[in-house]
């Protein structure tokens, strides 16, 4: 089977920004103003329009507020999955802790959708070297797959070194395929376009071309966006110039861009992949 691309959205509202002392705690959440349902319902719109099924990671956080914005989207035939429930990069925390989070954003979104819930991502991909327990947890809780390795590094998370393409973690709980991060490569080390800032920073051209290029390879490329980036509106956390860059600029091109991928590349679902087989890929111990 050829390779395909897996466009995939993290859930969440415009304030769930990570490692940003202005980042309001959980128990401010509640009182701030909620743009999810408008920006949210903005990509199922297109969604719609361009025929394209998508992974979607819920915060457990916002489906617990928002369950119709859950439920719409599993009736309109997307895979629904996890992102765990307050929004916390795991290498902070321990696996009783983590354990507990996804355990409780998995029965919030399954109780939403009416379907189960088997796949997960990480805030921030902060699954590390440093967590070797997390991908048991995660089939402790009946989790089946993940898209949490970046393997490079990065500002928060990052594992360099770990296996590059789709693999399957064996664990004594069961197996987690894992799906990393699909990293690209340009001036002769590896980088990522197909993302968040870097989606946004990138002209589409060459996201496109180095698209292609994964393809070519026989990898899937890992699309990903959260809603506040369709929302060029939306209210702005104080944070340094770097990160205020990263988070912000080009919001006014998501959309085209977006629009452009699902007319040019093929797409399907994390679901879908796992589905069509598993037997195939590399299997790597954590």
């Amino acid at each position: 089977m050829a390779a395909r691309c897996v466009f995939s959205v993290d859930v969440e509202e415009w304030f769930h920004i990570l490692d940003v002392p202005s980042t309001p705690p959980l128990a401010q959440w509640g009182a701030l103003e909620s743009r999810v349902e408008a920006s949210f319902g903005r990509m199922l719109e297109v969604f719609a329009e361009k025929r394209v099924r998508t992974t979607l990671f819920f915060l457990g956080w916002v489906a617990e507020r928002h369950p119709q914005l859950v439920r719409e989207a599993a009736a309109q035939g997307h895979e629904i999955a996890s992102h765990g429930y307050a929004h916390e990069l795991v290498y902070k925390h321990d696996r009783r802790h983590f354990t507990e989070d996804v355990r409780r954003a998995k029965g919030i979104i399954e109780d939403a959708a009416g379907v189960r819930v088997r796949g997960y991502r990480a805030p921030g991909f902060s699954v590390t070297q440093e967590t070797p327990w997390f991908f048991e947890a995660l089939a402790e809780t009946g989790h089946a797959y993940d898209s949490s390795i970046w393997p490079g590094s990065r500002n928060h998370g990052g594992w360099p070194g770990a296996l590059p393409v789709p693999h399957v973690v064996p664990t004594a709980k069961g197996d987690i395929v894992e799906f990393p991060i699909s990293l690209g490569s340009a001036f002769g080390r590896p980088l990522y376009f197909f993302g968040g800032g870097y989606l946004r920073f990138f002209p589409y051209a060459v996201i496109r071309e180095r698209a292609r290029a994964v393809l070519k390879e026989q990898r899937p490329v890992v699309f990903y966006l959260h809603p506040r980036e369709v929302d060029p509106g939306h209210p702005r956390l104080p944070m340094s110039a770097k990160r205020r860059f990263m988070s912000y600029v080009n919001l006014d091109t998501t959309e085209p861009k977006m629009r452009r991928l699902f007319d040019d590349l093929p797409m399907t679902t994390f679901g879908e992949l796992v589905d069509a087989g598993v037997a195939h890929l590399p299997r790597q111990v954590a």
